[in-house]
This record gives C-alpha cells, sequence and structure tokens, in this order.
C-alpha cells in the first residue's frame, strides 16, 4: 500500500509542478467542509440538533477523556499515580474500543477482575512508595 501511497504523490506533485492545480473553482479560499459528510442525510438534522444543545457522541466524549489522561500520564512522573493511570486509560480505551463495535468485546466479570488487580498492584505501589519515605 505505501508504494500506491507514494505513487499518488508523486503524481500529485507533477500535476502541482506543471500548474494543473492553478486554476481550479475557489483556489485561494478555504474549503467548506462538513464535519457530517459521511453521517446519512436523515441523521445529520438530529446530530446538529444535539450538537447546537451541547450533547456530544459518548465515543467523542471518551476521546476527549483519553486525550486528557494521556497528557496527565505525560506530565506526571510518579509511579503509583503513573500506574494508576495507566489503568484508568486503559479502563477508557477498552470502553472505546466497545462503542466501536471493535473485535475485543471482553465480559463484564472479566473486565471487572482486571480493574481490581490493577487496583491491587496500584495499593502495593503505594505502599512500597511510603515505606520508601
Amino acid at each position: 500500500m505505501k508504494l500506491l501511497d507514494a505513487l499518488v504523490e508523486q503524481r500529485i506533485a507533477a500535476a502541482a509542478a506543471r500548474g494543473e492545480f492553478d486554476d481550479l473553482p475557489g483556489a485561494g479560499t478555504p474549503l467548506l467542509l462538513e464535519d457530517d459528510a459521511l453521517v446519512p442525510e436523515e441523521v445529520r438534522v438530529a446530530n446538529r440538533i444535539l450538537k447546537n444543545a451541547g450533547f456530544v457522541p459518548p465515543a467523542v466524549e471518551q476521546l476527549r477523556a483519553l486525550r486528557d489522561l494521556q497528557a496527565e500520564l505525560n506530565a506526571v512522573s510518579d509511579r503509583s499515580t503513573r500506574c494508576r493511570l495507566q489503568a484508568r486509560l486503559l479502563a477508557l480505551d477498552m470502553a472505546l474500543e466497545s462503542l466501536r463495535g471493535g473485535p475485543l468485546v471482553l465480559p463484564r466479570e472479566y473486565c471487572r477482575r482486571i480493574a481490581e488487580r490493577l487496583s491491587e498492584r496500584v495499593g502495593n505501589l503505594n505502599m512500597a512508595d511510603a515505606g520508601s519515605q
């Protein structure tokens, strides 16, 4: 696939060098891109109403939470805090994957046991950190 991408990029660059894109309609003006171009028309109105009311899809909320959590994780150096944040990051990532209908759908009980084990490890790290101080 990378070979095909390289070929396409090469042809685009050659066409741009020949000036084939210079006189296109709307040249020099920003494109008016709709953020819902891939959403079926019958759903667009409902999505716009919800968006204007301040509601976002759960996947978008989780993506924002993942981004914020990753930034927080990057800023923390404490080992036990990093472990706790990584556990939350994993849980959010798994929830997002299930919203996407991805291949990984884990039973609730299994997820609960994973969360318990991660909590135990965070507790052990906290105790070890407290003992070293």
